[in-house]
């Protein structure tokens, strides 16, 4: 069996002297390991860096066999994230949240604002782009929040909360008597607009409640070392 695509380079390990193991999130195939012999050597150290767009042929006698991969370089992403410690730390937080999708499993919309967060130059775009891909991984995770009407009224304007137990959406009125129970919706996650002061670190805690929730406790594995270092740098 053999396939083609390109996708984003998320993750290498050393395998025996010579060879590596490559995890690529390659669009339309999902996220794929396959054995690179001599994925060791100086040639090929500056493509098999995370964050690099890769053209790969997968191969393998057996769909469920781990395969091969031919690597070919298509946008060495990596060499400019290295000049800035934030958008490096941010490579290695979407890496790693990408980590958390079943193998072979398709989810274009997620890779797609993958790369758009890392081309992203500005700090403040970055921050945009990893709170929506947060909220964009629980959906395709399975565990998407309802934001789109008030759970107590059913109205769908300014909605401003949300239910920690639910996940569900609640407006300005009835969240009042509860504000400290509930956790803040910043406008920028539901609508097209600027994020406004104090919204990246609301949307933060919003999205990381939910993936304690749903991913990581249940899981039982620690969270990214590096998520809140990095929403303090972004804020």
């Amino acid at each position: 069996m053999q396939w083609d695509g390109e996708g984003l380079l998320i993750g290498v390990r050393r395998h025996g002297e010579t060879s590596v193991i490559a995890e690529v999130m390659v669009a339309g195939k999902g996220r794929t390991l396959g054995l690179i012999r001599g994925g060791r050597s100086t040639k090929l150290a500056a493509t098999l860096q995370a964050g690099n767009t890769v053209q790969v042929s997968w191969r393998a006698r057996l769909e469920q066999h781990l395969g091969t991969f031919a690597v070919e370089l298509i946008d060495a992403r990596a060499a400019d994230l290295i000049s800035s410690r934030t958008r490096l730390y941010a490579c290695q937080l979407l890496c790693d949240h990408l980590r958390l999708l079943p193998e072979r499993d398709p989810h274009d919309r997620l890779l797609a604002l993958a790369v758009e967060a890392l081309d992203d130059k500005s700090t403040h775009d970055l921050a945009v782009e990893l709170a929506r891909f947060e909220l964009a991984l629980l959906d395709e995770l399975g565990f998407g929040l309802d934001l789109s009407a008030c759970a107590v009224t059913g109205t769908t304007d300014d909605l401003t909360h949300v239910s920690p137990k639910t996940g569900r959406a609640v407006s300005r009125e009835p969240a009042q008597p509860y504000c400290d129970r509930l956790l803040v919706l910043p406008q920028f996650l539901i609508a097209d607009v600027p994020a406004a002061p104090g919204d990246l670190l609301h949307a933060f805690r919003l999205t990381g409640h939910f993936l304690h929730l749903h991913v990581w406790d249940p899981r039982q594995i620690e969270p990214p070392a590096i998520r809140d270092a990095l929403v303090e740098a972004l804020r």
